[in-house]
């Protein structure tokens, strides 16, 4: 019986490999299961669509690295630049992933993450004056470059560093 981690692993690899050479929106799951060798079974066994795949890639290779106590304990400016330097390191890759807007999308999962963590990082810093959306949304726009105008068509990522 094979294992799930192995498996969901070669999946991600194909799919990594696809995205280097062609757009997300080019690649289909048969085109991943073929690279790796499995069927379509055995990629809807593990995913639901390549955008879970994708969300599933994040997650495991930066957001799995924070336990809550860690991310409780850091400087919100250490975790935002942790992925920001993360971000960079794999911008190809990324700026692929989220090339595709919409439901389902890497965006709309990385977004709703990023917002969880603004928010935390939002009830420390201001008081609850009404303004808490405004301050998020104000955060995501700084720290969530693609929603600014041109970033990914562009494909501008530049490193940023932040204070700790």
């Amino acid at each position: 019986m094979p294992i799930p981690g192995i498996t969901k692993k070669a999946i991600a690899d194909a799919m990594k490999k696809l995205m280097a050479e062609r757009p997300l929106a080019k690649i289909s799951v048969g085109d991943i299961v073929e690279l790796c060798g499995l069927n379509r079974n055995s990629f809807y066994y593990h995913f639901k669509d390549k955008y879970d795949l994708i969300n599933w890639i994040f997650y495991t290779e930066i957001v799995g690295e924070f336990n809550r106590e860690q991310v409780a304990a850091k400087s919100g400016w250490v975790v935002l630049d942790k992925l920001c330097n993360f971000f960079y390191k794999n911008k190809d890759f990324y700026i692929n992933a989220l090339s595709i807007t919409g439901q389902n999308s890497f965006e709309e999962y990385y977004l709703e993450l990023l917002k969880k963590l603004i928010m935390t990082r939002v009830e420390d810093l201001f008081e609850d004056d009404g303004n808490q959306e405004f301050y998020i949304n104000f955060f995501l726009d700084a720290f969530f470059p693609p929603r600014c105008d041109g970033c990914v068509t562009a494909r501008k990522f530049r490193r940023m560093n932040f204070p700790h």
